[in-house]
Order: C-alpha cells, then sequence, then structure tokens
C-alpha cells in the first residue's frame, strides 16, 4: 500500500530556505534515486515566510523503512542541523492510501467522494 509523506518545518531565518534547498538538492536526488521512492519534494512556501513543506510517496512501508535507515535521510538530517529551525509545533504525518482516482471524473467535473469501490 502506497505511503505519503506530508507536513512542513520552519526556519529561524527565512532567508536560510532558498539556500538550505538549494544545497539539499544532492540529498533529494540521492532519496529520488532509492526503490520505491515516487516522489520527494521540498518546496518553499511563498506565503509563510520560512516555512518548507515536505510531500514524499513510496510505494509501500517497507520502502519508507528502507530510506528512514539509509545515509541519504541521515546525510540530510546532519546538513538540516547547520540551519536553525523553529521548534516543531506541527507533525510531520505520513498516511497509508487505501484508495486514489483522480479528483476530475471523465466529465471533467472535480468530484470529492470517491466512486469506486
Amino acid at each position: 500500500m502506497k505511503v505519503i509523506v506530508a507536513g512542513y518545518f520552519e526556519f529561524v531565518n527565512e532567508k536560510d530556505v532558498p539556500v538550505m534547498l538549494k544545497g539539499a538538492k544532492p540529498h533529494i536526488d540521492g532519496a529520488l534515486q532509492e526503490e520505491g521512492c515516487i516522489a520527494y519534494s521540498w518546496t518553499e512556501d511563498h506565503l509563510t515566510p520560512g516555512r518548507v513543506w515536505v510531500y514524499e510517496e513510496w510505494t509501500s512501508e517497507e520502502t519508507l523503512e528502507a530510506h528512514l535507515n539509509s545515509h541519504w535521510y541521515r546525510d540530510m538530517g546532519g546538513y538540516m542541523a547547520s540551519f536553525d529551525r523553529k521548534p516543531m509545533n506541527n507533525v510531520i504525518m505520513k498516511y497509508r492510501v487505501e484508495k486514489e482516482e483522480p479528483v476530475y471524473d471523465t466529465s471533467g467535473v472535480a468530484r470529492g467522494h470517491f466512486f469506486t469501490d
């Protein structure tokens, strides 16, 4: 079952965000090459200065677990430690995806409910 990781963290100095993201590129690129990685995105929030959103998709709990025990994860953590971050008032969450389908149906209408069982 697919797993999604999503949430954000914030930096004390908002000017650190572009520098951090550029320097994180090798770690992000490495994670993207890991088995089971579908998406691995760190994105600056342009409406909340200093905030970075994290979005990851993994093919399974096992592939996420492998990532969390990889040098890519540890190296990113070490790299991130070189920047002052605000205390985590939120939690970066993981979600198991039970079902997925497009938001727009075949007639082009956006739907919030699932139609397949």
